[in-house]
C-alpha cells in the first residue's frame, strides 16, 4: 500500500486519484495557504525589484497587474488587496501621468518599507507605533473613527467614506468621544515625529486619563472593513 498503490489503482480506474505521478496532491486546496504565503513573499520580492532604481514606470505597473491577476489567490491578502485596486485605477485610462507615478511610488515604497532618493523629505513607514493590543474585532455601526497619516488603501477621504458606508462616523480630530484612531501604513510628512504625530499623542493622553480609544493599524482596520457588512440606510 502507499502512494504507488494509489497511482496503480487510479490508473486501473478502481479508485479516485488523490496524488499525481510525481506523488504530489491533486487537491488544490491541500496546501493553498502555503501557496498563497509563497505568492505574497514573491510579490514583495517583485516590488523590491521594481523599486531597486527608485522609480516606477507604466510597464512595471502593467507587469505587477498581470502578475497579481495570474496569482489570484493572493488578491485577498495584505498587501496585495490594497495594491491591486490602486494599480488598476492608475491605468484605468491606459496611461500613467507623473502624479500617478508618484502615487504608485509611495504605495510600493510603503509595501517594502524605507525611502529612496526620489522620496527625500518623506518620512518613513509608520512602525513600532502604540497600537492597542490585542487588535480586537471592530464595530463600525454608530462608532466614531479618526484617521491619521497616509494610507495604502486609499486617500483619507476614501477611508472616511468606507466607515460611513458601514454606518460609522468620521471626524478629523481627537475627542473623548472617539472610539477608534486608525494609523496609515505610510508615515506622514505632517507628523510631528517620524513615526507619529499629535493625534496619536492626544489619543494616548486620553487613554492614560481613563478613556478608551482603540489605536489601530491600517492593516487591521482594512481587514475588518472587508468583512463588515454595509449598514442599511448608510450613505455610500
Amino acid at each position: 500500500m502507499g502512494w504507488f498503490s494509489d497511482i496503480q489503482k487510479a490508473i486501473s480506474g478502481t479508485k479516485q486519484p488523490t496524488i499525481n505521478l510525481d506523488a504530489q496532491p491533486l487537491i488544490k486546496a491541500f496546501r493553498s495557504d502555503a501557496v498563497i504565503d509563497r505568492q505574497i513573499d514573491e510579490l514583495i520580492g517583485i516590488v523590491k525589484g521594481v523599486m531597486a532604481d527608485g522609480m516606477v514606470h507604466q510597464g512595471e505597473v502593467e507587469f505587477l497587474i498581470d502578475w497579481l491577476e495570474t496569482n489570484r489567490g493572493a488578491l485577498d491578502k495584505w498587501p496585495a488587496k490594497a495594491i491591486y485596486p490602486r494599480l488598476k485605477a492608475a491605468l484605468a485610462d491606459g496611461n500613467m501621468d507623473l502624479e500617478e507615478e508618484r502615487e504608485i511610488l509611495d504605495l510600493l515604497l510603503s509595501t517594502v518599507g524605507g525611502n529612496t532618493a526620489p522620496m527625500k523629505g518623506e518620512s518613513s513607514n509608520s512602525t513600532s507605533l502604540p497600537y492597542t493590543q490585542p487588535q480586537s474585532l471592530i464595530t463600525f455601526d454608530t462608532r466614531l473613527f479618526c484617521f491619521t497619516g497616509k494610507f495604502q488603501a486609499g486617500s483619507r477621504q476614501w477611508c472616511e467614506g468606507q466607515v460611513t458606508a458601514k454606518g460609522g462616523l468620521a471626524t478629523g480630530s481627537i475627542t473623548k468621544k472617539l472610539h477608534y484612531l486608525v494609523i496609515g501604513e505610510i508615515g506622514s510628512r505632517d507628523w510631528l515625529h517620524s513615526t507619529h504625530g499629535r493625534k496619536i499623542e492626544k489619543a494616548i493622553e486620553y487613554n492614560e486619563a481613563g478613556h478608551s480609544i482603540a489605536i489601530l493599524s491600517e492593516q487591521h482596520w482594512f481587514e475588518q472593513l472587508s468583512q463588515a457588512p454595509k449598514t442599511a440606510g448608510a450613505i455610500a
